[in-house]
Order: C-alpha cells, then sequence, then structure tokens
C-alpha cells in the first residue's frame, strides 16, 4: 500500500505541485509494477451504493434494448451545467471532424509548445459523455500535472464508428505538434472508452516513427472481446456495468462498423492489446479492484510489460468505475489525480 502523494505549499499564484520522486527506468524487466492501495473510506462506499441501485438497473435496461434511439447526447448537454473551478481556462479548439477544448487550471501556463501538455481521450463507451462531462475531472488532471490538457471531443457511435474517433484524437495529437510540441512533452490520457482510444493512438503514432512521453489509462476498457470480462469473478462485484452491458456495446461497435464501407470493406473493429509491440510509451494503469475492467488493466498490463515497456498498475479496492470523476467527494479519487499529475511530471521533466 501507499501513502497519498503530498502537496506542497505554494503562493497564490501557483499550482501546488507534489514533489517529484526520481523512478525512472528505460525499460521494463517483464513485469508489470502493480501497488493495492488502501480500502474505500466512507465517502467511496456510498457512492459505490449509489452506483449500485441507480447505474446498475439503468444500464441493464438499456442493454436489453441498445439500438433504440437513446438520446446518448443528453448527458455532456445536461453537463454544461457544471461549472468549473474558479480560474480555469476553458478554449474550444476546431479540429477537422469534431472539436476539443483546451482546460488549463489556475496558474498553468498557457499551451504555448514549450512545456508538457496532455491529450485527453473521455470514457462513455464511445457513444456518450464529452467535454463537458469531463471538464471538471480535466480541471483537476491539468492542476496536479501543471499542464494543460487538450480533451478531444470525439465522434460518438451509433452514429459514427470507434475508427472514426481514432482518427479525431489523431487529429488533436497532430493539432499540439502543430502548436510546437514535440512527442516527449505528450502525454496521452483516458478513462473507460478513452484508455481504448489513447492506446490505439499510441500504436498508430508508434507505426509513424514518434512516441510520447507516456500513457495514462483510467479504469480503461482496453479490450472489446467480452467473454473474458463475463468470465471475471468481479462480473458480480461490479457496481455500475450488468453482464449485459458488454454483450451490448460489442453489438453496438459492430453494428456502427459494418455500415462504415471503406474501399468496399466494412470498417474492422481493432483490438489494440492484440497489436502491442515493443517501443510503446511508459504506461500508468488506475484502476478499481472491484469493477470488471480489472481484467484489462491487468491484462494490459503483461502485455505491455512483457513487451518491454514500463507498466505501472495502482488498484483500488472498493472503488466505482472511473471513481476519480468523484472527485473531491471521493478523497482517494483525489489521491489518484495527485498520483497521475505526479506521473505526468515526471515522464515529462
Amino acid at each position: 500500500m501507499t501513502a497519498p502523494s503530498k502537496v506542497s505549499q505554494s503562493s497564490a499564484h501557483k499550482v501546488p505541485i507534489a514533489p517529484v520522486r526520481p523512478r525512472r527506468y528505460p525499460v521494463s524487466d517483464g513485469a508489470p509494477v502493480e501497488f493495492i492501495e488502501d480500502g474505500p473510506g466512507l465517502a467511496a462506499r456510498l457512492v459505490s451504493i449509489g452506483a449500485r441501485v441507480t447505474m446498475w438497473p439503468a444500464l441493464a435496461v438499456l442493454s436489453h434494448v441498445p439500438h433504440w434511439p437513446w438520446p446518448f447526447g443528453a448527458v455532456d448537454y445536461v453537463a454544461r451545467a457544471l461549472l468549473p473551478s474558479p480560474g480555469t481556462v476553458r478554449a474550444t479548439v476546431g479540429l477537422p471532424n469534431a472539436s476539443a477544448q483546451l482546460v488549463r487550471a489556475p496558474g498553468v501556463l498557457p499551451a504555448d509548445g514549450r512545456r508538457r501538455v496532455v491529450l485527453y481521450m473521455h470514457g462513455g463507451a464511445f457513444m456518450t459523455c464529452g467535454v463537458n462531462s469531463h471538464s471538471r475531472l480535466a480541471g483537476a488532471l491539468s492542476k496536479y500535472a501543471d499542464s494543460p490538457v487538450l480533451v478531444v471531443d470525439y465522434r460518438l457511435i451509433p452514429k459514427h464508428t470507434i475508427g472514426m474517433a481514432m482518427n479525431d484524437c489523431y487529429d488533436g495529437y497532430q493539432w499540439l505538434r502543430l502548436r510546437g510540441y514535440e512527442p516527449e512533452q505528450i502525454v496521452l490520457a483516458g478513462d473507460s472508452a478513452g484508455g481504448y482510444l489513447a492506446m490505439a493512438l499510441a500504436q498508430r503514432l508508434q507505426a509513424e516513427g514518434e512516441t510520447p512521453a507516456a500513457m495514462v489509462a483510467l479504469s480503461p476498457l482496453l479490450q472489446l472481446e467480452k467473454d473474458p470480462k463475463l468470465a471475471h469473478p468481479n462480473i458480480y462485484s461490479d457496481a455500475m456495468f450488468p453482464p449485459r452491458a458488454f454483450d451490448a456495446l460489442v453489438a453496438l461497435v459492430a453494428r456502427a462498423a459494418a455500415k462504415n464501407i471503406v474501399d468496399g470493406v466494412p470498417e474492422a473493429v481493432y483490438e489494440p492489446l492484440n497489436n502491442i509491440e515493443p517501443g510503446l510509451p511508459r504506461t500508468l494503469i488506475h484502476v478499481s479492484g472491484s469493477e470488471v475492467l480489472l481484467h484489462d488493466a491487468r491484462l494490459a498490463a503483461r502485455r505491455l510489460a512483457a513487451a518491454g515497456v514500463p507498466t505501472e498498475v495502482r488498484v483500488w479496492p472498493g472503488q466505482i468505475h472511473d471513481f476519480q470523476m468523484a472527485a473531491p467527494l471521493i478523497p482517494e479519487a483525489t489521491r489518484s489525480l495527485r498520483q497521475i499529475g505526479e506521473y505526468i511530471r515526471e515522464a515529462t521533466g
């Protein structure tokens, strides 16, 4: 178990920055480094119970009729009411087929290509959420990483495809490169489905000869194949996802891909974990010990480490999926974000 990162005192004009401990390593020894964090506090337990009696049954109903015209976009629309922390700067960025939001916490310097930057892919099962739902999370990440955060508002299924979302994330990366950022200054990050997009983007960049400084994934969905998750013991302890949710997701992804004909062939469904090769960015994964996606996190860590990629996994027992979204209500969520910020500053230092 690890103690929470300590935040140093600073003036009112600067972001509190935790001291960075030297722990760089050039290559993995073939095994991921895993830490089990402290168990959930009272707030986390209450949030878990709340998710179990609200989100779990709602997703159970939706997963029986996933092809109905559900208003998935309403989540991000309603999230516009979530005001950012005082002093946070947000700006809309235009991309070729989508948009993005550049977020800076108070005291963080502008995105001028001189320091670090985080390219963030939001979660939402590829079909919901966006820059508004994840604006507070991006602000917290900006604060603890002392970095601007570019959140890509990528195109969503079922109207679009995962391949199109991947292209939008790639366009976000290219926007940063045109701003003057070098690969070693850029960290790829994402939660849930955004973890998939971060991994897929890292692999696309690797094929082009570019390696970002690091990759960070929060409760990542990294494997679309559902059977291993359905066989995992956490299928009974996950507070948010009923088993049929994964059946529904795979069906929606496949249906959207089948409609996108490229050169006479339907779009293929990409599996990032089947395409791991040496040379990918060093990786940090934070995941709940009670969620089904613990399977994806540990499988990815094993495969990355086996390929020589330095990989660290931090498991948070008793938390809900994407619990960092509940910061600062859940103290462990704040601790997690502080650790992630420290990791990003170290990787780009």
